[in-house]
């Protein structure tokens, strides 16, 4: 059974950083595209950012030139380092893997395992 554990995050400040990890066990990890989602209260998970095993990366909108995702194939984690941040950065982001290693899914449907998810506050 695959398990995802994330760390990094906490409370920072606007135009701070952040860089999260998520470990991947259980299964090896050249089977899985991973992605990273977020989910603020009131509002749906949505997709921040993926990367395939062979480290082709996409980026929501919203993020993209502020937020890198990257994935080490030896140590088995993926992460997600978070620059400039901002107030509506703030939610728990979570860690996610999809057992198409090829493909980036932007659909939280399409995903088979997550992690426990992390918060991240962002103060103006």
């Amino acid at each position: 059974q695959v398990q995802l554990v994330e760390s990094g995050g906490g409370l920072v400040q606007a135009g701070d950083s952040l860089r999260l990890s998520c470990a991947l066990s259980g299964r090896p990890f050249s089977g899985y595209a991973m992605g990273w989602f977020r989910q603020a209260p009131g509002k749906e998970r949505e997709f921040v950012a993926g990367i395939t095993w062979g480290h082709y990366m996409q980026y929501a909108d919203s993020v993209k030139g502020r937020f890198t995702i990257s994935r080490d194939n030896v140590k088995n984690t993926v992460y997600l380092q978070m620059n400039s941040l901002k107030p509506e950065d703030t939610a728990v982001y979570y860690c996610a893997a999809n057992n198409n290693p090829y493909g980036i899914q932007y659909r939280k449907e399409e995903y088979d395992y997550w992690g426990q998810g992390t918060q991240v506050t962002v103060s103006a």
